[in-house]
């Protein structure tokens, strides 16, 4: 794959009339105003990002629009997990009607997976619907949260617990941007990239096994390489279930232990989203090996990886103290909970499946020896 500025890949996500394309390029954003305007409804784009977004990006995608006759407006958000709340929502809505947002003008999500959920549930239910458009910028959004729709606030019993499903009308993805992300944020971003290796595609994590430190240190081939194969998974698995009644699950591949983490942590830096990933699959991998459905070698394996890109695999990394009835306690309000069971993606490197009625018992050992650092 070329990695020359401008259009690489275009991935389609086909899901009939809310299909809609990634685009993923290089230096791209100076081109978003021509590659988004022939799907505006008007000419008239609001963009949504963060502090820290703002500062790096929100001028050349203002210009980007400005230069192709786009009127845009800018609300700029908190950074941080902390942001996904009803109080930033109820502001952010309220920012946009005091913008007059209508419902033909679009909502521009410029950010990581935050802007993007929160922008994604404003667009959905502002006017009753109006149009938006994922331009991520961070490894993390680039290759899951900006695909699928899927969108949302937290609470204070869970993560992502009210939300909605609404397609984007086209991601934007410039591997640019990634030179500008906090080393620990492309990190933590890249436990999502493992991921789709480990549900479907072995070939892809032997891949990452020899090409995963080059990604991570800024190779742009490489970058290329593992963003497109991770969109093209998840819009592959997205068209085939779009409200996760079925396959799309295995995407919450570790999620049920790291959201579990990420809430007991309390949204506030101490573990980004990506690291209770990474650490929740290392936690899926041992109740694997340990009701059988995986061999050792793919958890020994797995750690091994996460040890060699230098990522946290478990809660004992956190620095934090942590209970197990508690993480159960939140793994019960789970957005995979069925009838009352919770729902686990389980299975060894590239053959996960959802399981229900685990024994506890199994998964209150994992937990305790992740937080007290055993056997992983």
């Amino acid at each position: 794959m070329s990695t020359a500025t401008g259009i690489l890949k275009t991935v389609p996500v086909d899901l009939g009339d809310r299909a809609y394309d990634i685009q993923i390029g290089v230096g791209i954003m100076a081109q978003m105003g021509t590659l988004v305007g022939p799907i505006l409804k008007q000419k008239h784009a609001i963009i949504i990002t963060d502090e820290n977004v703002a500062k790096l990006h929100l001028a050349a995608a203002e210009k980007s629009l400005a230069n192709a006759g786009i009127k845009s407006d800018a609300i700029i958000l908190p950074a941080g997990e902390a942001t996904k709340s009803f109080a930033n929502f109820e502001k952010l809505t309220n920012q946009l009607l005091e913008l007059g947002a209508e419902r033909k003008d679009t909502l521009l999500a410029l950010g990581g997976g935050v802007i993007g959920d929160i922008t994604g549930f404003a667009a959905a239910v502002l006017r009753r619907g109006m149009d938006f458009i994922q331009v991520p910028t961070s490894l993390l959004a680039q290759v899951d949260s900006s695909v699928g729709g899927k969108t949302g606030i937290n609470t204070p019993f869970g993560k992502n617990l009210v939300g909605a499903f609404h397609q984007p009308k086209m991601v934007v993805i410039d591997l640019q941007v990634l030179d500008t992300l906090p080393a620990r944020e492309l990190q933590a971003g890249y436990a999502e990239v493992v991921k789709y290796g480990l549900i479907d595609d072995p070939d892809f994590f032997s891949w990452l096994e020899e090409n995963g430190a080059r990604l991570r240190t800024g190779d742009r081939e490489a970058q290329a390489y593992a963003v497109a194969k991770s969109c093209e998974a998840k819009a592959r698995i997205v068209a085939e279930d779009e409200y996760e009644a079925g396959k799309r699950a295995l995407l919450n591949l570790g999620h049920t232990f790291g959201h579990a983490l990420e809430a007991e942590c309390g949204y506030d830096g101490t573990l980004l989203h990506g690291e209770g990933v990474a650490i929740g699959m290392a936690m899926a991998l041992d109740t694997s090996v340990r009701m059988g459905l995986a061999p050792k070698d793919d958890l020994t394996r797995y750690l091994a990886h996460l040890k060699s890109v230098n990522m946290m695999a478990t809660a004992s990394q956190i620095g934090k103290s942590l209970d197990v009835d508690t993480l159960l306690a939140h793994m019960s309000q789970d957005k995979k909970v069925d009838a009352g069971e919770i729902v686990f993606i389980l299975g060894p490197i590239g053959g996960a499946a959802t399981h229900k009625g685990v024994d506890l018992d199994i998964i209150k050992a994992v937990i305790e020896d992740s937080i007290d650092g055993r056997g992983l």
